[in-house]
């Protein structure tokens, strides 16, 4: 009888087998690469909404101290040869010391460096002048009597405050990275 040659192997099975973990390691990674890129898109969300509160409490603050503290009014934009920028944080000719910080203690303080904000929120108060009050003026269209008897009615003003507020000074230490939102509104003093 004759002897049979052992049948050499060709290592197919091996290769199948590496080509798979290779496979199985790059799906891995994009896995990992997904779920990190998600952590990020959570935290840049979280931030944006913490900066967002904060300036809505800068916004709340400059609203209550509008009428007790008109030392705080940057300026009269109604003045003549006054400009005032849409954005007065960016405006060179702020004049000076007119940016306030939301002091820490009140109610709307609570957003400080110390907690979770990456600064602490600030303010600018700016008159845009006196205007006719929509809710108390008796002009000219505001009824059909006034028109029909030929009455001129009255008209009464109310002065009008632009208030912007940011969540934080963006050329601050710790806060260049971070969310800075920045916030305006117009608000009538009664």
């Amino acid at each position: 009888m004759a002897q049979r040659s052992p049948v050499r192997q060709q290592g197919v099975a091996l290769v199948v087998a590496l080509l798979l973990l290779v496979v199985m390691t790059l799906v891995g990674f994009a896995a990992v690469r997904g779920t990190i890129m998600q952590q990020h898109m959570a935290a840049n969300q979280f931030d944006r909404q913490i900066a967002f509160q904060s300036a809505e409490a800068a916004l709340r603050t400059a609203m209550l101290r509008v009428g007790t503290h008109p030392d705080e009014v940057a300026r009269n934009c109604r003045a003549g040869g006054v400009i005032c920028l849409s954005n007065p944080f960016d405006d060179p000719n702020l004049p000076a010391g007119k940016i306030y910080d939301v002091e820490t203690g009140t109610a709307a303080g609570q957003f400080t460096a110390a907690d979770v904000a990456a600064g602490q929120p600030q303010y600018v108060i700016e008159n845009m002048g006196d205007w006719a009050d929509p809710d108390a003026d008796a002009g000219f269209g505001q009824n059909a009597s006034s028109h029909n008897y030929g009455v001129s009615g009255g008209s009464t003003t109310a002065g009008y405050y632009r208030i912007t507020a940011r969540s934080g000074n963006p050329a601050a230490e710790g806060v260049r990275d971070r969310a800075v939102v920045v916030l305006q509104t117009v608000f009538k003093q009664r």
